[in-house]
C-alpha cells in the first residue's frame, strides 16, 4: 500500500465511524485495509523509528476497531484490538498525547471480564490501571464496571438492570445486556428449584422482562409450560421427570430382611 493511501483511508474511516447511522460493513472493510497498511509501514506493532503522528493514527485506527467490534457484537475481535492497543497505552504512554477513547475502552474490557465471570482477572486488571486507587471511581468509565461487580457480588440484580440506562457510552449497554442474560439464567434455575409454577406477571418481574412476549420466548427456550388461560408458567424440574419408585419391591425386600434378622436372633 502506498504511503499516501493511509491518510485517505484513515479520514474515510473516521467519517464513516462518526456518521449516524454508522455503516458497520464499510467500517469493517476500511479497518481491514488499514490494518494491512499499518503492518506494511511498521506501525503494527510499531517500530522504534515510527513518527509520533503515525503512532497516533495507528492508535486511533485500533480504538475505532475496538468500538466497531462491540457494535458488531464480535467479542473475539474486540479482544484482538484491545490486545494490540496495550502497546500504545503502556509502552508509548509517555510519548503519545492522551486519548479520549482509552478509558472507555479499558472500561469495556473490565465489563467483558465480568460477563465471562473472570472475577480474579477483573481485579488484577483494575489494579494495573494507570490511575491512583482513590480516583478510580471518579472516572465514569471505570466506576461503571466497579459498581456492576459490587452489585453482582451483593446479588443486587435490579441495580445491574438499572445500570443499563446509566451506561457512559452506548457500547457499554451491549455488555450489560450480556450480564443480564447470565443473571436471568441464574434466577431461572432458582425458580425451577423453588417453585412448581408462577404467575406470568411475577415471573416476568423476577426475570426483568418488560414485555410478555419476551418472557414467552424465554420460557420456550427453557422448556417451561405456559398456560395463557390461567396466566401461569409451570417449571420442569430437572432430575424429577416422573421417576417411579418401586414401592412393592422395596417393601418385599425389607420384609425379607426383617425375617432373616429374626431367624438370626
Amino acid at each position: 500500500m502506498a504511503p499516501q493511501q493511509l491518510p485517505a483511508l484513515y479520514k474515510d474511516l473516521t467519517q464513516t465511524f462518526n456518521a449516524r447511522p454508522c455503516n458497520l460493513q464499510k467500517c469493517g472493510a476500511l479497518l481491514a485495509q488499514l490494518k494491512i497498511g499499518l503492518i506494511e509501514h511498521g506501525l503494527l506493532p510499531p517500530l522504534a523509528d515510527a513518527s509520533l503522528e503515525d503512532l497516533v493514527v495507528a492508535r486511533d485506527v485500533l480504538e475505532i476497531g475496538a468500538f466497531w467490534s462491540i457494535r458488531s457484537k464480535d467479542i473475539p475481535s474486540f479482544d484482538r484490538y484491545f490486545s494490540q492497543l496495550q502497546t500504545f497505552y503502556n509502552d508509548y504512554s509517555a510519548q503519545l498525547p492522551p486519548s479520549q477513547r482509552e478509558y472507555p475502552i479499558r472500561g469495556l474490557n473490565l465489563i467483558r471480564l465480568l460477563t465471562q465471570n473472570r472475577i480474579a482477572d477483573f481485579h488484577t486488571t483494575l489494579e494495573s490501571l494507570p490511575l491512583p486507587a482513590d480516583s478510580l471511581t471518579a472516572n465514569p468509565y471505570i466506576a461503571h464496571p466497579i459498581n456492576l461487580e459490587r452489585w453482582l457480588m451483593e446479588g443486587s440484580y435490579s441495580k445491574v438492570w438499572n445500570a443499563r440506562e446509566e451506561a457512559p457510552t452506548e457500547e457499554y449497554k451491549f455488555f450489560v445486556d450480556s450480564l443480564m442474560g447470565t443473571i436471568r439464567n441464574e434466577i431461572a434455575s432458582c425458580e425451577e428449584a423453588a417453585y412448581e409454577s408462577l404467575p406470568i406477571k411475577d415471573a416476568a418481574t423476577l426475570l426483568f422482562f418488560t414485555s410478555q412476549s419476551e418472557l414467552l420466548s424465554y420460557a420456550q427456550q427453557r422448556g417451561w409450560q405456559v398456560n395463557l388461560t390461567a396466566s401461569t408458567i409451570a417449571f420442569m424440574k430437572k432430575g424429577e421427570e416422573k421417576m417411579e419408585i418401586p414401592k412393592e419391591k422395596l417393601i418385599a425386600a425389607n420384609l425379607a430382611y426383617a425375617r432373616e434378622l429374626e431367624q438370626i436372633v
